[in-house]
């Protein structure tokens, strides 16, 4: 199974710490927040790593190399100096996510600007349909969640009930067929290459009984700002 993981976003939330820093690799607990990712990473078994880039580029291959130190191979894919938002950015990097492996082969995809005690390991080898995301309850905030999971596993876009995605989940290729008609022109999918959400697509998976889901009752933190970068750090301190 190959891996991508996402860094290529502007961390304007979180300036100053991201002027000259990319959010991915701001340290917690003694390490940059990617590495975290990557030490699971290699735990299960991935091999080769895609880390989509953008904004401070070349900070990436100076701190992490060639993965060779965790045993992996990364590969960084450069989307220019705008990233292409998650949809985009898949789809960049699905040619290397894909090659040497079967057309309809998971991959596991996380954000680089997350930190949770979740084991990779507990995501299935085998699911029915395009996603297979992992849910969590939702934090203060985002109060309304993203996605409903019923009891059998099936993930739906409406109720009161709904939790958020976590930023971590094995994707297919097969998300994409068809993708343009998905975001019915949406700004961005006219340039080359394209820039736009994979949310709708997730959406058009879940009306469509191809989305399933899991929920992690553990550890999760979305670092988005300054102040909840400092409130996780301290957490391991207090261990």
């Amino acid at each position: 199974m190959k891996a991508l993981i996402f860094a290529a976003g502007l961390g304007e939330r979180m300036r100053p710490l991201t002027l000259h820093t990319p959010k991915p690799l701001l340290p917690v607990g003694g390490k940059p927040l990617i590495e975290w990712h990557l030490e699971k990473l290699a735990a299960l078994g991935v091999g080769e790593v895609v880390v989509n880039t953008s904004w401070l580029a070349d900070r990436f291959p100076a701190a992490l190399g060639d993965g060779s130190r965790w045993g992996l191979r990364l590969h960084y894919s450069y989307e220019g100096p705008a990233p292409l938002e998650t949809g985009g950015g898949m789809l960049n990097a699905l040619a290397l996510l894909q090659e040497g492996a079967p057309a309809q082969a998971p991959f596991l995809v996380a954000n680089g600007d997350i930190w949770t005690d979740y084991d990779f390991a507990a995501l299935p080898r085998e699911f029915d349909g395009d996603a297979q995301l992992l849910l969590v309850d939702n934090p203060p905030q985002h109060p309304r969640g993203d996605f409903r999971l019923d009891a059998d596993g099936r993930i739906g876009n409406d109720g009161d009930d709904r939790l958020t995605y976590a930023g971590i989940g094995l994707y297919r290729a097969s998300l994409f067929q068809d993708w343009r008609s998905a975001l019915a022109d949406a700004a961005g999918c006219e340039l080359d290459p394209p820039r736009f959400s994979v949310v709708p697509l997730l959406r058009r998976a879940a009306d469509q009984g191809r989305l399933r889901g899991a929920r992690h009752r553990g550890r999760w933190t979305d670092v988005g700002t300054p102040e909840r970068l400092r409130e996780l750090d301290a957490t391991f301190v207090a261990d």
